[in-house]
Parts: C-alpha cells; sequence; structure tokens
C-alpha cells in the first residue's frame, strides 16, 4: 500500500466546457418539457380584457347620450330646386318637424317617400347638416302643355306625366283633339295617339330652345296643326316639323317683318316647307 504512486499528475485529463450548445445526438433521447402558462398572468390578462370591454362600453354610452342631446335637436330647414311648392308646403309634405334629434327622431326616408309621392316632384334628397339643420333637394317636374277633357285641362310634363287636372285654361301650350283613355296624376297620360303625343312632346322641346311659341296644337290622325298665331300654323307630321325647324324659323322672321299674322306654312319630307297666305 506505501508502494502506491498517484500518477494523475502525469496524465492530464481533457476538461469539457460546455459551450451552450446541445450535444449531437442528444434530442434524440431529450424527454419533452412541458410548457407552464403561469396562472397569474392568465388573471392579468382577463383583467386587462374586461378593463378595455368596459372602456369601450362606456365610450360607447358616451357617445349615444351626446348624439342624443338637444345639441343636435333640428332647428332649421333648407329646400332647395322647388319652383311649384314653397319652402314651408314641402316641408309639411315631408312630415318633418323641428324641436326633435336630427339623429334618433328624423326619419328620413319616409319623408322623402312622402314627398315622392307628390306628382311634381320628381326627384328629392334629403341630407342632414350638424349640428341641426335638415336640407332638402328637389327636382320638381315642371308643367308643359294641357290637355283638353270636357270642361277641364290635364297638365303634362315634358316626358307626359299627369301633373294635375286644373278647372281653368292655363297658360300654356293646349294639344287639341286628342282621345285619352287615361289621365292619373303622377302616371303617363294614355292617349290612343300615342305615336303623335311622344313626338310633339319632343318637337315642344325643340320650340323651345329656338325660341318659337306654340300656343296650340291640334291632332289628327296623322298629322298636327301647330298654332304660331290664332290664324298662323305649322301643318306637318310632328317629326317633319322638327326637323326643318331652322328654316321654319327663318320664314317666320320673314313673315313678322311683313306683319303676316295668317296663312299655313306646310312641312313635310325630304326638307318640303311652303307657305300659303290662305287655308
Amino acid at each position: 500500500m506505501d508502494d502506491y504512486q498517484d500518477y494523475s499528475a502525469d496524465y492530464p485529463q481533457e476538461e469539457h466546457v460546455y459551450t451552450g450548445e446541445e450535444l449531437s445526438g442528444y434530442e434524440e433521447y431529450a424527454p419533452e418539457q412541458p410548457v407552464y402558462t403561469s396562472k397569474k398572468k392568465k388573471k392579468r390578462r382577463r383583467k386587462h380584457y374586461f378593463l378595455r370591454f368596459c372602456i369601450f362600453c362606456a365610450l360607447l354610452f358616451g357617445l349615444y347620450y351626446f348624439l342624443n342631446s338637444d345639441f343636435f335637436a333640428v332647428r332649421e330647414f333648407e329646400v332647395t330646386g322647388n319652383q311649384y311648392y314653397t319652402p314651408a308646403q314641402i316641408i309639411e309634405m315631408s312630415g318633418l318637424q323641428s324641436g326633435v334629434n336630427m339623429f334618433f327622431e328624423t326619419k328620413t326616408r319616409p319623408a322623402r317617400n312622402a314627398l315622392l309621392e307628390d306628382p311634381y316632384i320628381r326627384l328629392a334628397e334629403i341630407k342632414r347638416k350638424v349640428p341641426g339643420t335638415i336640407q332638402i333637394n328637389l327636382v320638381e317636374r315642371r308643367e308643359y302643355a294641357a290637355v283638353p277633357t270636357g270642361d277641364q285641362y290635364v297638365l303634362i310634363d315634358n316626358e307626359g306625366t299627369v301633373l294635375r287636372i286644373a278647372d281653368e285654361e292655363p297658360a300654356l301650350p293646349i294639344l287639341g283633339n286628342i282621345d285619352i283613355t287615361e289621365s292619373t296624376p303622377g302616371k303617363a297620360l294614355q292617349v290612343e295617339q300615342t305615336y303623335l303625343l311622344t313626338d310633339t312632346l319632343s318637337l315642344l322641346n325643340l320650340v323651345e330652345e329656338n325660341d318659337i311659341y306654340f300656343k296650340k296644337i291640334e291632332f289628327s290622325t296623322v298629322i298636327i296643326r301647330a298654332y304660331i298665331y290664332d290664324d298662323l300654323y305649322c301643318e306637318g307630321a310632328p317629326a317633319n316639323i322638327r326637323d326643318n325647324m331652322a328654316s321654319i324659323q327663318k320664314l317666320l322672321q320673314e313673315l313678322y317683318k311683313e306683319e303676316i299674322t295668317r296663312g299655313v306654312i306646310r312641312v313635310g319630307t325630304d326638307n318640303y316647307l311652303s307657305y300659303s297666305p290662305s287655308y
């Protein structure tokens, strides 16, 4: 035992230093480590979500009560595009009221539909202007011509829509000798001479652009008589009169210069135009 000597010092042993790198092949045998989430962290997250929800609800209720406050009460109405009706009549027809909340007590869609029920109103738009103004924008139909029926007159616009029935003769072009089959306000006028009525309304649009006024138009089977004066008129198909409007206007200027207010201007196809001082 006394002869035993320690020779380890003569043989230096290899020192292993851990560098943080995984040993090769170790992962094949290393057991999976479970991941644990702290219960305190979960509770903290729940508290944060609940707090955010409470803040969101508070903001939502605050916004609701602010919008529902008297600050947004209707105080003024602006009406544009009206000609036949006054602003007060338009507001009354819409059913809109002042002093009520513009968001929660002002119903724009029913008000718009109520306005569109009137034959004179073609388009209607209702807008809210904060803090308390309601704007009503209209496009009205305009009285364009009148069709006699018995002792009354059916007033129509430039598209043939019936606007109203009048008891007195209006200051409009009178379309005579038309056989009416239906004349309901707000709907298209129904007549037997549909093609003549359509062409005549198109003619009246062009006449207005050329500063010519027909005080009366009488219908027959295929032609019309468009009266400029009581004893001076154009005779022909509406399309022919329309296509020769420039020549008719030039002839009328010559007749005006000579103070001629009697005769007939016959208009045909292929730019045919003639004037006769007698019927």
